[in-house]
């Protein structure tokens, strides 16, 4: 959204509010902070005019003037990975502190359509937001969310945000540390599934694979190397049937999630593969599916748990500061490599179905 539409949206005031819905700046006030009592047809109007107006209402007098605990909103997409372990991690949080916690499922990962959903948390009381990917992405930089002028942080980025709290790992390293375990088993053609390209993860992730070929003298062969889908079992098993297909099919596979692993996995078995002795599968999170299917899988790990538990106090230390003393910061947590039985030594030529 341009400049003008940014402008207008800051200046609207709860009295233009109250004028458009017909009632008293003070029942404005009653509606957005839930004191005091009003009719439904009442409430309807003034959310009738706050929709209509773009109004936003300003976060520092909110908090002088409401009665509630300060609120946490935690946007999410029902496709993340490892969404149970982010809302373990920032309810974690916000109950040590006595705050709340609200959630919006994205469903739209486009621009306008995460602006949208960020701006009715903060219309529904969110002081503070805290992002998966990709709405990080999709929001870093734009000129509606700094309208808003809400402290953000985000988890499991791929790079660090000029405007938005990180809490991450260093996946471009992680990756190379998995790719580098591969390869000592003596894996040299390796295939590689990406994941979608809205996720700042997929390129960092993607650059740590080649960097690690690239160490070891193995060349980047991009037919080895699927790009679309998403980090879902479905996709794996697309990709997995695209890989395997090929008559110089790859002896390992490298996936950036553990769901497209355990779609790899189900394709290998269909095909009459005996894993990991004639196809080697890693994964990448840690989540339970991990060391519950089979064969278990080898992983990178990365604590989301306790990264959404660090987003989160980072966004309540932000709100007990004043307006514009936020510190944008970027923290990386440590990455560890899990083995477990789906890599194996590489199959002999001869041995290669």
């Amino acid at each position: 959204m341009d400049v003008t539409v940014k402008r207008r949206q800051r200046g609207v005031t709860i009295r233009a509010v109250a004028e458009r819905a017909g009632v008293s700046a003070m029942t404005v006030s009653n509606v957005i902070n839930g004191a005091g009592r009003a009719s439904t047809i009442t409430i309807a109007a003034v959310q009738a005019a706050i929709v209509e107006l773009g109004y936003v209402p300003n976060l520092a007098a909110r908090r002088l003037a409401k009665a509630r605990a300060t609120t946490v909103g935690l946007i999410y997409d029902r496709r993340t990975p490892f969404l149970d372990a982010v809302l373990v991690g920032s309810l974690r949080a916000t109950n040590a502190h006595g705050l709340q916690l609200i959630l919006r499922d994205g469903d739209d990962v486009a621009r306008d359509g995460a602006e949208r959903i960020a701006q009715n948390l903060v219309r529904s009381g969110a002081d503070a937001l805290l992002l998966v990917p990709p709405f990080a992405e999709q929001l870093s930089g734009s000129a509606i969310l700094a309208s808003l002028d809400v402290p953000l942080a985000a988890i499991a980025t791929g790079t660090a945000m000029a405007d938005v709290t990180t809490v991450r790992i260093d996946n471009h390293a992680a990756m190379i540390s998995i790719t580098e375990r591969v390869i000592a088993h003596g894996h040299r053609r390796i295939g590689y599934i990406a994941g979608p390209d809205p996720y700042s993860v997929v390129a960092a992730r993607l650059d740590g694979f080649r960097a690690a070929l690239s160490q070891h003298g193995l060349a980047s062969d991009e037919a080895l190397i699927v790009q679309h889908g998403d980090f879902d079992y479905m996709s794996g098993i697309a990709a997995a049937r695209s890989l395997l297909s090929n008559p110089d099919r790859p002896t390992a596979i490298i996936c950036s999630s553990d769901d497209l692993a355990a779609g790899v996995i189900a394709h290998a078995n269909d095909v009459g593969l005996r894993l990991p002795r004639d196809l080697a599968v890693t994964g990448f999170d840690d989540m339970i599916l991990a060391s519950r299917i089979f064969p278990p899988l080898t992983v990178v790990r990365q604590p989301v748990e306790e990264m959404a538990f660090r987003a989160t106090q980072c966004l309540i230390a932000a709100l007990g500061k004043g307006p514009g003393q936020t510190v944008i910061s970027d923290e990386l947590f440590d990455h560890a490599i899990v083995e477990r039985q789906s890599v194996a030594a590489a199959p002999s030529e001869g041995m290669k179905q």
